[in-house]
């Protein structure tokens, strides 16, 4: 499972020494066939190969969390 990834780009995790989060785009993540996906990886020891949390999104539902992304950071940023 899990097919070629690319990363996109890689920033710091505020609060953290060492963290990083970093941006891919995964192809075929759940076997051949399946749908690419954009997957976003948080590492606190900066390892982007094999960040200790990761979420995959569909193409698909990006502007939807986007939209909710800019929607927290306006409510609770100010």
């Amino acid at each position: 499972m899990g097919g070629t990834s690319t990363i996109i780009k890689t920033f710091p995790l505020a609060g953290t020494k060492e963290g990083v989060i970093s941006v891919s785009h995964l192809e075929e993540p759940y076997g051949k066939g399946s749908n690419s996906v954009v997957s976003i990886g948080i590492s606190l020891k900066g390892d982007v190969q094999n960040p200790d949390w990761k979420a995959h999104i569909p193409y698909e539902n990006l502007d939807d969390l986007i939209d909710a992304l800019k929607s927290a950071k306006e409510k609770y940023q100010g």
